[in-house]
């Protein structure tokens, strides 16, 4: 008895040990519960929090030294995607409702323009010294190319897939897409708008979401229909590592202050992997959050996580909750 009350012990222990988040605060928000949420992204400069609340079309406006509502927006219809661009207090929206993409100042929390672009628009990625944002439009297989100084869509590249998620490697200066119907990524030039590469992810199928490491030029994936999560090399391009991950997965992101990816499962967990150094990885754990969280955000100057929440236990919620990263 006492060695089986040891053994039992011992689990939660380890159990307890292996728990890589802790909850710190819940941020309510005024929008209507139990209505889905979409991307988030950071603004580093004004230490805001951007938080897309797709159901009712509101983009909320959080303080993150206070975790307090500054603003909530109204007026983007099916909101999904967000780039902040720095310097400008801009932030790019993508609005699926009405098939544009909005513009928000930021110093007077108001939509400035909003620019027609292809079917669903979708994440969003800013390559910085080129001026440019790139949107994904999913269904319009395509990406939108916009000119953050005149906020005018200057190019459309096209292609014979689904398009998931984009990012930028700041380092190799390249932009990256995920074609999700081909199962590959696509390498863009941002100096000329150039597809310079289609590379096939093996091991993925559906690939949607896509953070980036840039230091080590690595991009992680999230594949829906193998239910994994894919280290694939950007500058070798090949895939280096699977995990398996809940179902559900939607959005990923990578903390490069202590290398680690976050995958947001909409089943109620975030998977997490950790980087060792650029070829050796290994999963964590699936931290167990409400159902139906289809997105988070990280910051890399606290390693703070956000995940907004539709719903508790099965009731209605409208909510983000913070999370504290804890050693592994």
């Amino acid at each position: 008895m006492a060695y089986r009350a040891f053994v039992v012990l011992l689990g939660a222990a380890l159990l307890i040990s292996h728990d890589s988040l802790r909850k710190l605060a819940v941020i309510d928000v005024p929008g209507p519960k139990g209505q889905r949420f979409d991307y988030l992204t950071i603004d580093a400069e004004d230490r805001y929090l951007l938080s897309g609340h797709l159901g009712p079309g509101i983009l909320y406006v959080v303080d993150m030294r206070t975790n307090k509502l500054v603003k909530a927006i109204p007026g983007f219809p099916g909101i999904t995607g967000l780039e902040y661009v720095p310097g400008l207090h801009k932030v790019y929206t993508s609005n699926w409702g009405e098939e544009k993409i909005g513009v928000v100042d930021l110093r007077t929390m108001s939509v400035i323009k909003r620019l027609p672009t292809e079917s669903k628009p979708n994440g969003i990625a800013y390559a910085e010294p080129f001026r440019k944002a790139y949107v994904a439009n999913t269904l319009g297989k395509a990406v939108s190319v916009i000119d953050v100084d005149k906020d005018e869509i200057v190019n459309i590249l096209r292609f014979d897939s689904e398009t998931g998620t984009p990012g930028y490697d700041a380092v190799a200066k390249r932009i990256y897409v995920t074609l999700r119907s081909t199962n590959e990524v696509a390498e863009i030039d941002p100096s000329t708008d150039r597809v310079i590469g289609r590379y096939p992810v093996e091991g993925c199928g559906f690939d949607h979401g896509m953070a980036v490491d840039s230091e080590h030029h690595r991009a992680f994936l999230l594949c829906g229909q193998t239910h994994n999560l894919t280290v694939f090399s950007l500058d070798g391009h090949k895939a280096i590592a699977h995990f398996p991950i809940p179902a559900g997965a939607d959005v990923v992101k990578f903390d490069p202050g202590n290398g680690r990816v976050y995958a947001a499962c909409s089943s109620g967990a975030i998977a997490i992997v950790q980087e060792d150094d650029p070829e050796h990885f290994r999963k964590i754990e699936d931290f167990p959050v409400q159902k139906l969280v289809h997105s988070l955000a990280v910051d890399p100057s606290t390693h703070r996580v956000y995940a907004p929440e539709q719903e508790e236990d099965g009731q209605p919620a409208a909510r983000i909750v913070v999370y504290e990263a804890k050693d592994n």
